[in-house]
């Protein structure tokens, strides 16, 4: 089987042209997707995802992967700081096979290294962080935040779905201060330095 050109399929590209992120959405089986997962290995930048029935391809731009890093190193701190055992992901592959694949901006697994993470973050500029939830329930995912338009939302995972709650119940997490977070987030735009401080302030 070969790997299928995009025309064939219907097709949405946005491109935002202030954080030139660029998003493509196409029709197609797991066997489609794992080959173009395949034919992208050497294109580290480039993130992949499949479920039901659709592929999604997403080349993030500098201030959507610049948010990410933000995050994920205000995360880090605290973890470091209150002396949690954990494993940071990244972007590691979140799948299970045949049914769902993809790949958050920023993921951490809490106390042991596992295959699907306790934590996964979206910076969210393309499209609706909510139509992405889905997929992190299929995978179970037990939280899922999600930064979108300067805020910060998170979900936890309930018996039957996805739950909005103003403070993670993540072990270890459950203490961590959401609305410092956010603002320190805002900070770390344009002085990653002075955001890093005020948090260990706060």
């Amino acid at each position: 089987m070969s790997v299928p050109i995009i025309d064939e399929f219907a097709m949405t590209q946005i491109l935002d042209r202030e954080t030139i992120d660029q998003r493509v959405v196409i029709g197609g089986n797991w066997e489609q997707f794992k080959l173009i997962q395949k034919a992208s290995e050497d294109s580290p930048g480039v993130k992949l995802s499949f479920f039901a029935g659709a592929i999604e391809i997403l080349m993030p731009g500098f201030q959507h992967e610049n948010f990410s890093e933000i995050i994920g190193y205000l995360v880090t701190t605290f973890l470091l700081t209150q002396g949690i055992r954990f494993y940071p992901c990244g972007s590691m592959t979140q799948e299970k096979t045949g049914e769902v694949s993809t790949q958050a901006d920023k993921s951490f697994c809490l106390k042991e290294a596992k295959s699907i993470p306790d934590l996964s973050i979206e910076i969210v500029y393309t499209s609706g962080g909510l139509n992405k939830l889905p997929k992190y329930r299929a995978l179970g995912v037990p939280e899922v935040w999600f930064w979108e338009d300067g805020t910060l939302r998170l979900y936890h995972l309930r018996e039957d779905g996805y739950e909005e709650v103003i403070q993670s119940e993540l072990s270890g997490l459950e203490t961590l201060n959401i609305e410092l977070l956010k603002c320190c987030i805002l900070i770390g735009e344009t002085d990653l330095a002075e955001a890093v401080k005020v948090f260990g302030q706060g």
